[in-house]
């Protein structure tokens, strides 16, 4: 039996995909569920529409995921932090001040998105990393200055 998925479903497929299942498993576990809709010869064409609205959209989503990946890897931040003589700073730089600092640029994610390798706890420069996808990983570089340094 064919059915369309409303909801992703392990082991059977994902939402908006059309699947055949065994008859049971259907009528008994996925259509009462509210998990799929049964395809009948009057509703496939309907169906199949959808798919490929829903594939259109994917695509739509992973281009613009894509253009903001190679937006964020061409970043160089700069952040600006009070710090010791010795070029320690009073606070480590946290997610939120990436997000934020991102945010200013025009990109907007949220500060769980952000990955970094290490504690970011004196000057320099460092990547970081903002997971858009599990695939696209991109880093920016994070220059870290004192508030009182001349340079940018």
């Amino acid at each position: 039996m064919k059915v369309y998925l409303l909801k992703t479903v392990a082991g059977t497929g994902k939402a908006g995909e059309i699947v055949k299942v065994k008859e049971g498993y259907a009528d008994n576990f996925l259509i009462p569920r509210k998990l799929a809709e049964k395809i009948t010869p009057q509703n496939e064409s309907f169906f199949e529409s959808r798919v490929k609205r829903v594939e259109h959209n994917k695509e739509e989503v992973c281009t613009k995921t894509s253009l903001l990946a190679e937006k964020i890897k061409n970043m160089r931040l700069t952040l600006k932090r009070k710090m010791h003589d010795d070029g320690k700073l009073y606070a480590s730089v946290n997610a939120t001040e990436v997000a934020e600092l991102l945010a200013k640029e025009g990109v907007s994610i949220a500060k769980s998105q952000v990955k970094m390798e290490k504690t970011i706890k004196e000057k320099g420069l460092f990547f970081v990393v903002v997971k858009l996808t599990s695939k696209l990983q991109p880093a920016l570089e994070l220059n870290i200055v004192s508030e009182h340094s001349k340079s940018a």
